[in-house]
C-alpha cells in the first residue's frame, strides 16, 4: 500500500511512525512544505526564553534519522498544491526547486495543522508583527529582538502569554494586549483575574476588553491603535490571536468541511473521501462531554488521532476516536494553571444546567514544609455527572486536573471522586486529596449540607434578600482585608454569640477559602438560622473585586 501523508509534527508524524511499526511494506511518504518535519512546537516559547537552551533539542527528528529508523520517504521543502481524490494522485511543489511533480497514493493523511488568525486590518502585513507557529518564527523572534525593549503581545491565550513570560524573563518590556474580557478562554473569570494579578507583580502589563483597529510604522517602532482611543509604541509585535484549521487543501479537494471550519471527519477520522484522513489542528472533532462540535487545537488529540489512522488504515476502520475533552495546562512564571472538560462559559452558552464548588486546599501536608495552595474549581450536574474542573496553584496542579480528566473519560461521577485511593506521604499528598474534598464537598451541595452562592451573586443576594454579610475570619485577617459592609465574628465565638442571629433573617458566611464558613454554616443551619457559604471565600472574591 502507499500511503501518503501531507504534514508532519505532532499528528502526520505519529502516524508515520505507526505505519511502519505496524507494517514494512507499505510505502510512506511524508510531505513537508518547511524545513522542519517533526519538531517540539510547544517548547517554542521556551528556547524564545533561554529556558531551553539549546535550539536542537526542539528537533526531534530530521528526514535522515526517520529515514534510517523508520524507512520513512520525508520530503521537506515539498507543497501539496492539489489533491485529485478521483484519481487518487496529489501535485507538489519542490519549494526549492519550483519543479512540479505527481504523486498517486492509495490512502491520503490531511496534518496541515492550524495557522495563526491574521485578521486584515490596517499595517497588519509591517515586517515588525511576527506571528509563533514553526522553528522559522521562533528564530525570527529571537533574532529581532534582541536588540529591543518593548514588545506587544496580541492575545492573550495560551501562546500569547507563554512568549510573553519568556520575553519578560530575558529583561523586556511587555504589553498583553486581549480583546475579550479576561486572558486565558478554558478558565473562567476569576481564575483569570488571578492570573491577570500574578502577571502584575511580575511586571507583565495586561489590557483587557483592548483591541487593535490598526498599526503604524514609525521609523524603528510600530505604532498600535487601540480600540479605546489610545495608542501604543512597540520596537515588534507579537501577533497570538488565535488559529484557524488549514483547510484549503481540503476544500479545493471537495471534501467536507464541518461548521467550524474544520476538515469533517467519522468517528475513524475518514473526511468524506473514504479513502482520505485527517488528523490534528485542522479537523472538527466533537467534544467528549457533549458531542457538540469543536475545533480544539491540541498536542494531545493530535498525537491520539494520528496513531488511531495508522491503525485503521492498516487492519481497517477498528478504532473510533473518543471526543476531545480539552484538557490544557500552563506553567505562568511560578503558577501553574491547568483545565479540562466545560467551563461556566461554555455551558451557559449550551444551555446546560450545573452546579460549581471552588476548595483551596495545601498541595501536600501543611506541615510539611513548602506546602502552598491549589485552587479547585468543579462544575458538575445534579446527577454528579462531572463537567469540568480548573485549577491554579504552584505546585501539585497538574495531578489534580489529570486525575479529574481520567474521571471523566471514565464516566465517574462526583461520588467515584470521594473514592479515588491516592497515594499519600506528607510531602505528596494530605491523607484526603483536594479531588477527594471536591467530592466531599459536592455530595455536601447536593444533599443541601451547604448551601453556597458564588461570587457574582454576592451583591445581588445580600440586597434583595437584604441578608447580612458575616466574616468568620480571625480579628487580626479582618483587619486585614475584608468584603464591605461584613461583620467579623471568629467562628470560635459562634456558640456563645448566637443569639445575635435571628431565625427571621439571612447571612452570608465566608471565611479566607471556604472551610472555616462551611463550619460556622453548619453551625447555624442546625440551630435553626437560614445561612449560605460564599463560594471559594474572601480568597476569591478579593481577586475579582480587586
Amino acid at each position: 500500500m502507499k500511503i501518503l501523508i501531507i504534514g508532519g509534527v505532532a499528528g502526520g508524524a505519529t502516524a508515520a511512525a505507526r505505519l511502519r511499526r505496524l507494517s514494512e511494506e507499505n510505502e510512506i511518504i511524508i510531505f513537508e512544505k518547511g524545513e522542519h518535519v517533526s519538531f517540539a512546537n510547544c517548547g517554542l516559547p521556551y528556547h524564545i526564553g533561554g529556558v531551553i537552551v539549546e535550539r536542537s533539542k526542539l528537533l526531534l527528528h530530521t528526514p535522515t534519522s526517520l529515514k534510517t529508523r523508520y524507512n520513512l520517504d520525508v520530503r521537506i521543502f515539498n507543497e501539496v498544491l492539489k489533491i485529485n481524490k478521483e484519481e487518487k494522485t496529489v501535485e507538489v511543489r519542490n519549494v526549492i526547486t519550483k519543479e512540479i511533480y505527481t504523486e498517486t497514493y492509495d490512502k491520503l493523511l490531511l496534518s496541515p495543522g492550524a495557522e495563526p488568525f491574521r485578521p486584515n486590518i490596517p499595517g497588519i502585513d509591517s515586517d515588525k508583527i511576527m506571528t509563533l507557529r514553526n522553528v522559522a518564527d521562533m528564530d525570527r523572534i529571537i533574532a529581532n529582538t534582541k536588540d529591543l525593549k518593548n514588545i506587544a503581545v496580541v492575545g492573550g491565550g495560551f501562546i500569547g502569554l507563554e512568549v510573553a513570560e519568556n520575553l519578560v524573563d530575558i529583561g523586556l518590556n511587555v504589553s498583553v494586549i486581549e480583546l475579550g474580557n479576561q486572558v486565558m478562554a478554558p478558565v473562567d473569570y476569576e481564575f483569570a483575574k488571578m492570573v491577570q494579578h500574578h502577571a502584575a507583580a511580575k511586571n507583565l502589563n495586561i489590557l483587557i476588553n483592548t483591541g487593535v483597529e490598526a498599526f503604524e510604522d514609525k521609523g524603528n517602532e510600530i505604532e498600535l491603535k487601540l480600540n479605546n482611543g489610545k495608542t501604543i509604541l512597540a520596537d515588534a509585535v507579537i501577533f497570538a490571536i488565535g488559529v484557524k484549521p488549514e483547510n484549503g487543501l481540503a476544500k479545493a479537494a471537495g471534501l467536507e468541511l464541518g461548521v467550524t471550519g474544520g476538515i469533517a471527519v467519522n468517528e475513524f477520522m475518514q473526511t468524506s473521501d473514504p479513502n482520505i484522513y485527517a488528523v490534528g489542528d485542522a479537523v472538527e472533532v466533537f467534544h467528549f462531554i457533549n458531542q457538540v462540535k469543536v475545533l480544539i487545537p491540541l498536542a494531545w488529540p493530535a498525537n491520539r488521532q494520528g496513531r488511531i489512522v495508522a491503525d485503521n488504515i492498516t487492519r481497517g476502520n477498528r478504532i473510533s476516536y473518543k471526543g476531545t475533552l480539552g484538557t490544557s495546562i500552563i506553567k505562568f512564571f511560578d503558577l501553574t494553571v491547568a483545565a479540562t472538560g466545560l467551563n461556566e462559559k461554555l455551558l451557559k452558552r449550551y444551555n446546560i444546567p450545573y452546579r460549581t464548588v471552588t476548595v483551596t486546599r495545601a498541595n501536600h501536608a501543611s506541615y510539611y514544609p513548602g506546602a502552598t495552595n491549589i485552587v479547585l474549581k468543579m462544575n458538575f450536574a445534579e446527577d454528579g455527572t462531572i463537567y469540568g474542573a480548573q485549577a491554579l496553584g504552584r505546585e501539585g496542579v497538574d495531578k489534580r486536573i489529570d486525575v479529574i480528566a481520567t474521571a471523566i473519560k471514565g464516566n465517574l461521577t462526583i461520588y467515584d471522586l470521594q473514592e479515588i485511593e491516592i497515594a499519600y506521604a506528607p510531602p505528596y499528598n494530605s491523607a484526603k486529596d483536594p479531588v477527594n474534598i471536591l467530592g466531599y464537598v459536592a455530595e455536601n451541595m447536593l444533599n443541601d449540607d451547604v448551601r453556597f452562592i458564588n461570587y457574582d451573586q454576592l451583591d445581588d443576594y445580600l440586597s434583595t434578600e437584604n441578608a447580612t454579610l458575616i466574616d468568620v475570619r480571625t480579628k487580626t485577617e479582618f483587619e486585614n482585608g475584608a468584603i464591605p459592609n461584613a461583620i467579623n465574628m471568629d467562628i470560635d465565638t459562634f456558640r456563645e454569640n448566637l443569639d445575635f442571629f435571628d431565625n427571621n433573617k439571612k447571612y452570608v458566611i465566608y471565611c479566607q477559602i471556604g472551610l472555616r464558613g462551611y463550619l460556622a454554616q453548619r453551625i447555624l443551619r442546625n440551630n435553626g438560622i437560614n445561612s449560605v457559604n460564599l463560594n471559594g471565600g474572601y480568597g476569591l472574591w478579593k481577586p475579582v473585586n480587586s
